[in-house]
């Protein structure tokens, strides 16, 4: 008897209840989410174990996650680090620096547009847009 992984299942039930905000800042993983912290008030942390790990040209990509839970909610944030090394963890957006993912089942109107506000006023910020999971060609990369 074989086993089958159903990764379109596993997928659609991963970003079930979330958002997701690509962000263009040419900085450091640790200095923009040090940034998020002292200026948005966030408590982002280097989550090792959820590192994502990408084989390519025969050669292993690490990809950084921080996390933060929003203390008192189901409430959860991840920034992913999209680019190391020269390779891409969503390839279909090269462009982007950062992939933030919210997931939230009680996530109340306009928070997304407020956060998308306040980061464009931080220094060093290009571009925050959010994403439709629709568009995201290797979603299996973000699932950890």
């Amino acid at each position: 008897m074989k086993f089958k992984i159903d990764n379109d299942l596993i997928a659609e039930e991963f970003f079930e209840n979330t958002r997701i905000l690509g962000i263009v800042a040419p900085v450091k993983d640790y200095i923009f989410t040090w940034t998020l912290n002292q200026r948005l008030g966030f408590n982002f942390r280097l989550n090792n174990s959820l590192e994502i790990q990408l084989l390519k040209k025969e050669r292993n990509y690490f990809f950084p996650i921080f996390s933060y839970q929003v203390p008192g909610t189901n409430a959860e944030h991840f920034l992913y680090n999209n680019q190391h090394d020269g390779e891409f963890l969503l390839p279909e957006f090269r462009h982007l620096d950062f992939i933030w993912l919210i997931k939230d089942e009680e996530l109340k109107p306009g928070v997304v547009q407020k956060l998308q506000e306040s980061l464009n006023l931080l220094p060093g910020l290009q571009l925050v847009t959010e994403i439709s999971a629709e568009k995201i060609k290797h979603k299996q990369h973000l699932i950890f």
